[in-house]
């Protein structure tokens, strides 16, 4: 019912994460599961320089989910930052190019800036839950100038604790944004 990952059981409204973590964002959702094909295809396209694939994910997002997107009355789109190393060494934000993408779809803008990562953190695949949130305490920041227009709608490659996007939630919440939703292209299996 929060982060859309599947439950074995129906009646079962929350994961396991969700029951047991208070996340600051409203909602979200993602187009698959984090398995393959699909995980060789964000693999890809996040280290192998496989930009297109961005062009293909934020398509299939706007088919799949722009009904969704409008009732959220999104009025900003927010990509999920690198720190300039990563983006240096990489050449891309793979989440920005989704959000660009997207944003080109949907006519809706998109704001690279308003957060930036300050901290460059262990990659969150490596860490368990405990350590991903506390990985992320003080890994980015919100620009002073930046004032909140409406809801926004943070998209990120892979959703798998909450961790980066109640991060990016709670300083959006702090500078007023009355809701936060997320977009991903793939989501952990869930319980």
């Amino acid at each position: 019912m929060r982060c859309g990952k599947p439950v074995r059981r129906e009646e079962t409204e929350y994961c396991s994460d969700c029951e047991k973590t208070k996340f600051t964002y409203d909602r979200g959702k993602s187009l698959y599961l984090h398995q393959e094909p699909v995980s060789r295809a964000i693999y890809q396209f996040k280290f192998h320089n496989k930009r297109i694939y961005g062009e293909y994910f934020a398509e299939e997002m706007a088919k799949e989910y722009s009904r969704q997107i409008r009732k959220w009355e999104i009025t900003e789109i927010v990509p999920v930052p690198l720190h300039p190393k990563k983006r240096k060494k990489r050449g891309y934000n793979q989440a920005e190019i989704l959000a660009c993408e997207l944003g080109k779809i949907l006519n809706i803008p998109v704001n690279s800036r308003c957060i930036y990562r300050v901290e460059n953190t262990t990659p969150q695949k490596e860490l368990n839950d405990k350590e991903r949130r506390r990985n992320l305490r003080r890994a980015f920041a919100i620009d002073p100038e930046w004032e909140p227009g409406g809801n926004v709608l943070i998209i990120d490659d892979i959703y798998t604790t909450g961790s980066t996007i109640d991060a990016m939630s709670r300083l959006l919440k702090k500078k007023g944004t009355p809701k936060v939703y997320f977009l991903t292209v793939s989501i952990g299996q869930g319980n």
